[in-house]
């Protein structure tokens, strides 16, 4: 699987668990850590290792399994290396406080196709509103 549709993947993943504020940055030209990086926010620590566990179960069913896991256990910023896709999963102040795609500036944020770039957006209102 390339890495965009890994990404797309990981990211529909995500969202099935209503998971919000959802951001995928290209960043292969800035780095050789990841093609992209796929950051999502949950609203407690179960919801953020239910996305991870989600993600982990359609990139399984993909034949694609992670190198590392790292932060399951506490649930507040959980990171899925898939090598060229890197998955940084949040609980709401913790992804507050590290900002991690400020980081990022000069990664490219890609564009979600329909319907993932609609219910990212009413996921991520219902959750501010």
């Amino acid at each position: 699987m390339d890495s965009l549709k890994k990404a797309l993947a990981a990211a529909e993943a995500a969202l099935e668990k209503k998971a919000y504020d959802l951001v995928v940055l290209e960043v292969d030209h800035l780095h050789s850590i990841a093609d992209y990086f796929l950051i999502a926010t949950g609203r407690s620590d179960v919801q953020v290792q239910a996305i991870a566990r989600g993600i982990g179960e359609r990139m399984d069913r993909e034949d694609e399994r992670p190198i590392a896991i790292e932060g399951f256990n506490h649930g507040h910023w959980i990171v899925l290396d898939y090598v060229d896709v890197v998955v940084h999963i949040f609980f709401e102040p913790v992804r507050e406080f590290y900002r991690l795609e400020n980081n990022w500036t000069d990664g490219r944020e890609v564009v979600l196709p329909e319907p993932y770039r609609s219910q990212a957006r009413d996921l991520t209102l219902r959750a501010l509103g």
